[in-house]
């Protein structure tokens, strides 16, 4: 059988997860601003180069259709 407690397990719920907030360390504004910035620019690089390769590809599978 489970164990019973006084506490509802909506009190208990709750009071884990308050105790997991805690531990939280969250990032300073200045590294979000650097992380933020890195992703952008990897993911326009990348945009970058998917069209490239995706124009490359399309011209090659015209020239074998023609």
């Amino acid at each position: 059988m489970a164990e019973t407690t006084d506490k509802t397990p909506k009190k208990s719920f709750f009071k884990g997860l308050k105790s997991e907030f805690r531990k939280i360390v969250w990032t300073s504004k200045e590294d979000l601003v650097k992380q933020t910035v890195i992703v952008v620019v990897i993911s326009l690089i990348m945009c970058a180069l998917i069209t490239a390769i995706d124009s490359v590809v399309l011209e090659g599978i015209n020239l074998l259709v023609k």
